[in-house]
């Protein structure tokens, strides 16, 4: 299959559904829906929702019936950007190539829009259950399960033990435990609501679920290994921090060639949990893999 052109026509069905959910706002709060429209709007590969769409087609499922769901991991993955910038985390400029929200419009409007954005998510997603009664139940799975997963339980738990990590001595499993919370809750539940909603059996999310908890190992470890080769001007962000910043990261723990070598057989493992899955997961099969060739 051509991934690139697959990935070029989701993300053009992800933003125009985003920019119809998350419309103009007026009044008062007009401004901070200005600022996570600028935020949410602003370029970004939608890998979440892509992840989504593909795992409920894997399974023989519909990509419009999971569109809400694609939608509010997208927004609550952008809101996580957003905090993440800020002065009192990473401190960024840059972000997909333009100011980050709090350089853009200012602090305050920066934390008000990442939690406008949060919000937002679960707005999207309790109207996707209200558009499909007969799916409440599964509907509500999925809202747990992405609420695990965003919060001090996942994302929010794993950014705490990232902050606190920096500067300390770091083991392999110290590593892989913060960013099986920090980046790879996200992108499980990604994987898992697509299963789950698209009708999948059992044994089917079982196996979408191991691969979606590779797939965010192996994106941390690629992301970990740009930071360190990687191009600001192409990435649209800056390079180096992790190193400035005495990160806990697979290259500072592994090397950068140990790193490569931990992502490249984590593929071989995902790849692996798809073995019994047809033509349909081939945009899984393609996208894990690019993750080991990837720029940005």
């Amino acid at each position: 299959m051509d991934l690139k052109a697959y990935l070029a026509e989701r993300k053009a069905v992800v933003d125009q559904e985003l920019a119809r959910v998350l419309p103009p706002g007026s009044g008062p709060g007009a401004r901070v829906v200005e600022a996570m429209r600028y935020s949410l709007l602003g370029g970004g590969k939608r890998l979440r929702p892509i992840l989504c769409l593909a795992a409920a087609e894997a399974v023989g499922g519909a990509s419009q019936q999971v569109m809400p769901v694609a939608c509010a991991l997208e927004m609550i993955h952008t809101y996580s950007l957003i905090h993440d910038d800020l002065p009192a985390m990473d401190d960024d400029d840059l972000r997909r190539g333009r100011p980050t929200c709090h350089k853009q419009f200012d602090e305050a409007t920066a934390i008000l829009a990442g939690d406008g954005l949060l919000t937002a998510a679960f707005l999207v997603l309790a109207a996707g259950a209200r558009q499909q009664p007969t799916k409440a139940v599964l509907y509500a799975e999925v809202i747990h399960l992405i609420a695990q997963a965003a919060g001090h339980e996942g994302m929010v738990g794993g950014q705490m033990a990232d902050l606190l990590a920096e500067g300390q001595p770091s083991s392999l499993e110290q590593v892989e435990a913060i960013h099986r919370l920090k980046t790879g809750a996200l992108l499980t539940a990604s994987v898992r609501s697509g299963a789950l909603l698209g009708g999948g059996g059992p044994d089917q999310v079982a196996a979408l679920t191991r691969f979606g908890e590779k797939f965010g190992l192996i994106f941390q470890i690629t992301d970990d290994l740009l930071d360190v080769e990687g191009d600001t001007a192409e990435m649209g962000k800056a390079t180096g921090m992790d190193a400035v910043r005495q990160k806990a990261t697979y290259p500072a723990v592994l090397g950068v060639a140990g790193a490569k070598a931990q992502a490249q057989s984590l593929v071989a493992a995902a790849l692996a949990d798809l073995q019994t899955f047809g033509a349909a997961a081939d945009p899984l099969r393609e996208l894990v893999q690019y993750l080991l060739v990837r720029r940005k």
